[in-house]
């Protein structure tokens, strides 16, 4: 039997064109920070439930809708961080996110025109950063890609995959002037 997190996974996999030779070179997901405020507040919500019964009638109900809401909100942004993946393969690099609502945003790698990366300073001390695309189309959903866990790693490896397409020049072609 398949557990929560199983159930919870955007199973990405199945939008590889497979057919077409395409497989994942690298499966990214949120690092944790991304969570973090979300998880604060189901930390702070969760205890005020039975707080509630200390209350008379009104307030007990008040008090137990607010602390129930506000734990459903966190819990469901907590997932929503969860199925949020950006994925580079051989091919394209797309991304998969939404709880009840998916959505794919996908760009060729012959489309992306510039990559920049942006490690802000808790960033660099937690090892994240977020993707920012320029590409030919400017594909909405992909021009941002942000809380990128160990993205100096994920930069790598989109840049040698790309390389490996031949979408990149080489030092020894750029030194031959073509």
């Amino acid at each position: 039997m398949p557990g929560l997190l199983d159930r919870l996974d955007p199973h990405v996999e199945q939008y590889l064109l497979k057919d077409q030779g395409e497989y994942i070179v690298d499966e990214v997901y949120k690092a944790w920070p991304a969570s973090l405020w979300p998880t604060i507040r189901m930390f702070i919500a969760i205890p005020l439930i039975p707080v509630a019964w200390l209350y008379d009638s009104t307030l007990f109900w008040l008090v137990l809708l607010a602390a129930g809401g506000i734990a459903a909100q966190a819990l469901w942004r907590i997932v929503e961080e969860y199925r949020d993946r950006f994925v580079i393969t051989n091919q394209r690099v797309f991304r998969v996110h939404g709880n009840l609502n998916i959505q794919r945003a996908t760009v060729p790698l012959s489309r992306i025109l510039d990559i920049t990366v942006r490690k802000p300073f808790v960033g660099r001390l937690l090892n994240y950063g977020h993707f920012v695309f320029e590409s030919a189309a400017q594909i909405q959903g992909l021009d941002k890609i942000y809380y990128v866990k160990d993205i100096d790693r994920r930069d790598y490896e989109l840049q040698r995959t790309m390389q490996r397409a031949g979408l990149r020049a080489t030092a020894a072609e750029e030194d031959d002037g073509t």
